[in-house]
């Protein structure tokens, strides 16, 4: 009863933050993706056998993952290489067909209906850009008007839209070759909501950029959702990206969801988080880490690193007090200075996992 009741509240702080109707854009139940993964035993006389005699190991890449994504979300779908985030995306695309379980997207099952999937998605894939290398950014738009077959009104207000935030050369007169990578980035997220799809993936889209047009990007996903209530699903590593863009964090690991919810109620959860930083006198080569693990294990301490002559402590201050900290690591060495600041993103994402 507990969690259904949790699960009830989190729907209605999701519609709170959106501000928009709850309606189910991405419905995920029970789904599991199996691969068959050959054993090769080393030695000649192995290699023999296994071509009459092949092994298999069955390699969980997503595990029972039961989900629901809401119109106008901005997710950000989290994971370290190897979590199944890669391989749950491309179940929605229709790309990888379940082992077990159903997805449907708009009420479509993507991988059985792909032509009509392929009108309600866009996608940008990190790097791998849909621009014609050799033309203007507005032919390629050209050519995705006839291919989606989008209205005149839609097309120019879109148009409308992009233009407002680049040059005019930028879209008309240069090159896709001999634009900058932000620039071409640019225009391949606005590819992707040309014709107006329900749901947009981006996957790793402001890799490789600097500051400024990192900014610019959040700027065009914010401004696009805002505008047309398209559903966006972000996977990164980078965590100003989530800062930036997403209101609901999912946290994937393993092939299971070990993480969901709103972005406000993560860094509430772990708002009492700190990272301690104690400078000393002298360099701590005398110490490691396991030491200083075993000092702190009455204590609820999530993470301790040593760099040279300082020691991060990653710590809860509702189970502990700095106080405390200090008393313990005063012990080792004469203190300097100390630091105490806001645990970042980053931070409680690695948390997330440490508590698991």
């Amino acid at each position: 009863i507990l969690t259904e009741t949790g699960n009830i509240y989190n729907l209605f702080i999701h519609a709170f933050v959106l501000g928009r109707n709850m309606k189910k854009i991405i419905s995920m139940k029970n789904v599991s993706k199996d691969y068959k993964v050959l054993l090769r035993e080393p030695g000649v006389k192995r290699i023999f056998e296994n071509l009459f005699a092949r092994k298999y190991q069955i390699y969980k890449a997503v595990n029972n993952v039961t989900l629901d994504i809401f119109e106008g979300e901005i997710v950000g779908w989290l994971g370290t290489n190897g979590a199944g985030k890669s391989t749950t995306i491309k179940m929605m695309t229709g790309i990888v067909k379940p082992t077990k379980g159903y997805i449907y997207v708009n009420d479509i099952d993507p991988h059985h209906d792909r032509k009509k999937i392929a009108k309600e998605i866009g996608v940008v894939f990190g790097q791998r850009t849909q621009l014609w290398w050799s033309l203007p950014i507005i032919e390629t738009f050209k050519i995705l008007k006839e291919l989606y077959e989008i209205t005149d009104d839609d097309y120019y207000t879109n148009i409308d839209i992009f233009s407002k935030m680049v040059r005019r050369e930028i879209l008309y007169e240069i090159p896709v070759r001999q634009l900058s990578l932000g620039q071409r980035m640019l225009g391949d997220i606005f590819a992707a909501f040309l014709h107006n799809p329900k749901i947009v993936f981006l996957d790793e889209p402001t890799i490789g950029l600097d500051l400024l047009m990192k900014e610019k990007i959040y700027e065009l996903v914010n401004n696009l959702n805002k505008i047309k209530n398209t559903t966006v699903i972000l996977t990164t590593h980078d965590m100003n990206d989530v800062d930036a863009l997403c209101n609901r964090i999912v946290v994937i690991d393993k092939g299971k969801v070990i993480y969901d919810d709103s972005k406000e109620q993560m860094k509430k959860e772990f708002g009492k988080t700190r990272e301690l930083v104690i400078r000393y006198e002298k360099p701590l080569n005398y110490i490691e880490e396991k030491d200083l693990e075993q000092l702190f294990q009455d204590v609820f301490v999530y993470d301790i690193n040593i760099f040279q002559d300082n020691v991060k402590i990653v710590f809860d201050e509702n189970g502990n007090t700095i106080y405390d900290l200090l008393t313990k690591m005063g012990n080792i060495g004469k203190i300097k200075d100390i630091i105490v600041q806001e645990i970042s993103t980053e931070r409680i994402i690695k948390s997330i996992y440490q508590r698991k």
